[in-house]
């Protein structure tokens, strides 16, 4: 499946040295673009008929679950709370007692919960309908360290820097950072075992840029750590005329 955005709202090929975080504030947590009605249908397709694949939730993880869909609706859709309304016309019911279901439905950001189990943060629940060449079953209730050994220079010294940023999240006070990514296709369901690590391909030659809008932020309540992705694909033809306009 083909969903493009026209544009995205920074530059995600100006590099940054890892893991080049930077703040950001509520307001801006969640983005809307404009491929939010055909992302949102993807959305429901996958949660219909990859439920296993895309959805994992640790039983303990459960209150921080329900707290991230109390705050999503509050910054997305303030003033609901049985029903709302998206932007492209679906009627969404809120079923609290299936918070990553429910989240699924509302925004275009997948959502990973992380919670600090001993000296390190473990995935224990996400909603995670775009991965971009990893398996949320082989990444479920596994320490950051875990998560992140197929990427390139995620070594002991950056996962100790990573840790400690974790550490230091403070309520009210979101982090973030972006990537670029090159892919032959723009299917944004790109799950692959690390095992089997995808070749990178040259950005002269791939067709499509994809990037990830990373956002970290600390639950005041249960002070889990909330990491949303927000993907963008963009068409590499329309980056250029992006770059150099006539």
């Amino acid at each position: 499946m083909t969903i493009l955005q026209s544009s995205i709202p920074y530059d995600p090929l100006s590099e940054r040295p890892l893991p080049g975080i930077q703040p950001t504030s509520m307001e801006t947590w969640l983005h809307r673009d404009d491929a939010f009605a055909a992302q949102m249908q993807h959305r429901g397709a996958l949660l219909r008929d990859r439920c296993a694949d895309v959805l994992a939730l640790d039983p303990a993880a459960e209150p921080a679950a329900q707290e991230v869909l109390d705050l999503v609706l509050h910054h997305a859709y303030p003033g609901c709370s049985c029903t709302v309304i998206r932007p492209d016309g679906q009627e969404v019911c809120i079923d609290r007692k299936h918070p990553l279901e429910t989240l699924c439905n509302l925004v275009q950001e997948d959502i990973c919960i992380l919670q600090k189990r001993g000296e390190e943060h473990v995935l224990t629940g996400a909603i995670l309908c775009f991965p971009s060449s990893w398996r949320l079953s082989e990444k479920f209730l596994r320490p950051l360290i875990d998560i992140h050994m197929p990427v390139d220079r995620y070594d002991e010294n950056v996962a100790r820097r990573v840790q400690r940023l974790f550490d230091g999240i403070q309520p009210g006070r979101p982090l973030w950072r972006y990537n670029a990514l090159w892919y032959d296709n723009a299917e944004l369901y790109q799950p692959r075992s690390a095992q089997e690590p995808r070749h990178i391909k040259d950005p002269g030659t791939a067709p499509y840029l994809r990037s990830e809008r990373q956002t970290l932020l600390r639950l005041p309540k249960s002070q889990a750590v909330i990491f949303s992705i927000h993907t963008y694909v963009l068409a590499a033809e329309r980056l250029r005329k992006i770059e150099n306009p006539a």
